[in-house]
């Protein structure tokens, strides 16, 4: 019995052994045999090509949105804006010794020095005006600007304003199918989307549109200095749609398709060279239409002014507020006096060095910007209440406002 269970389990075993190895004999069978059905099935297939042509769907799919909607509505009035200067390289260095005239200003041929960005924003009868940015016109020989749809126009410069770094251009409206419509700024909300349109890096990219949010409302920045704004603080929208160089004088919109901002800076760097992105900044709608309007009437902004220099309370340290200025620990916010100019109206007023104004035409004064803003809004000749400590002591006086004097550092 022992013996036919041990040959039982041999031939079980035997069995098993066959049956593997056969199903391994079967299986290769099958793969060289279906290895051989695909390489025919998937043969380069010989014959004409023709069934190889493709058409177009005629399916529409509309993807229309607001944004979409804001930017048709404006781009026909934002124009790219030539900065022309004359090269005087050009000209005969010896014009002079024969009785000619070697200025620079009538003689040399112009060359395109920079560009940047504008919108139309008005017609009346044939002319047609343009709002951009100071730093875009400044320096020129001449001005051209380039519609939408690439057509060039002569443009004349009516003003333009160091202080807020605004500018006004005229030109023929009978290429003019297209004005902007200015919206207010003070209406727009942080977190609402704003798109700017303009031409980066010159008007081989025109009509660039870019989209973001609105960051802040008011957000006081340093003008980057170019001579005579030295020190001028602005007041401005801030943004992270894309603004780069070319963008400037270029509208911010909102959905509405209405202008918000002009804008006129970006920062890429802090003061300690970390890069940075997404902050754009736009010279808010509301200022823009009165500076324009100036502009258009006088060719210049005429401000009145207070006669002094002043900084914001927050930058002064809180043990020179208490020592120094000898502030009650109530008061927080404020502009305080540095300078005053003798004979001005703050002057004349009694205001003197390290008086902390706290109150200007009846309106608080919490930053430094806005005391440009309130002067803005006041007429020369006027006069105003100011609230200010003097030696910790409040004190209320009437000033008559004068006019802005040449050194525009003076507020």
């Amino acid at each position: 019995m022992k013996r036919q269970n041990g040959l039982l389990k041999i031939a079980l075993v035997a069995l098993i052994a066959g049956l593997i190895g056969g199903g391994g004999a079967y299986y290769g069978i099958s793969y060289f045999q279906n290895n051989d059905i695909i390489n025919q099935a998937t043969a380069i297939p010989s014959g004409s090509n023709n069934g190889g042509t493709a058409k177009v769907s005629n399916v529409k799919v509309n993807v229309q949105n607001q944004s979409e909607k804001a930017f048709q509505s404006v781009k026909d009035s934002v124009v790219s804006v030539i900065n022309l200067k004359r090269d005087s390289s050009s000209e005969n260095p010896f014009a002079s010794l024969f009785g000619g005239s070697s200025s620079p200003s009538k003689k040399g041929t112009l060359e395109a020095n920079s560009e940047g960005s504008g919108v139309i924003y008005k017609t009346s009868g044939n002319a047609a005006y343009i709002v951009t940015n100071n730093h875009v016109v400044a320096g020129s020989s001449a001005l051209e600007v380039i519609m939408s749809n690439g057509k060039r126009a002569e443009a004349q410069l009516v003003g333009r304003d160091t202080m807020t770094d605004l500018a006004v251009l005229k030109i023929n409206s009978s290429m003019v199918n297209k004005i902007a419509t200015f919206g207010n700024s003070d209406n727009i909300k942080v977190g609402e989307t704003a798109l700017a349109i303009g031409s980066p890096l010159g008007s081989s990219y025109a009509s660039s549109l870019t989209q973001g949010i609105i960051s802040a409302k008011h957000r006081e920045v340093q003008v980057p200095s170019n001579g005579s704004s030295a020190g001028n603080i602005a007041n401005v929208i801030q943004t992270d749609a894309a603004i780069n160089p070319g963008n400037s004088g270029g509208p911010l919109i909102n959905l509405a398709g209405q202008v918000v901002g002009i804008n006129s800076m970006k920062l890429a760097s802090d003061s300690e060279g970390t890069s940075v992105e997404g902050m754009g900044f736009a010279i808010p709608s509301n200022e823009v239409t009165k500076i324009i309007n100036q502009l258009v009437k006088n060719g210049k902004v005429v401000r009145p002014v207070l006669g002094i220099e002043y900084v914001d309370l927050t930058n002064i340290p809180s043990k020179d507020q208490s020592k120094v200025l000898k502030l009650p620990s109530s008061v927080h916010t404020g502009a305080v006096v540095m300078k005053v100019v003798q004979g001005s109206a703050a002057a004349n007023a009694g205001l003197k060095q390290y008086d902390v104004i706290t109150s200007l035409a009846g309106k608080k004064i919490t930053s430094q910007a806005q005391i440009r803003d309130v002067l803005l809004a006041q007429k020369i000749g006027s006069t105003i209440p100011v609230t200010y400590y003097e030696n910790g002591h409040v004190k209320t006086a009437q000033i008559k406002l004068t006019k802005q004097s040449s050194n525009v550092n003076f507020k």
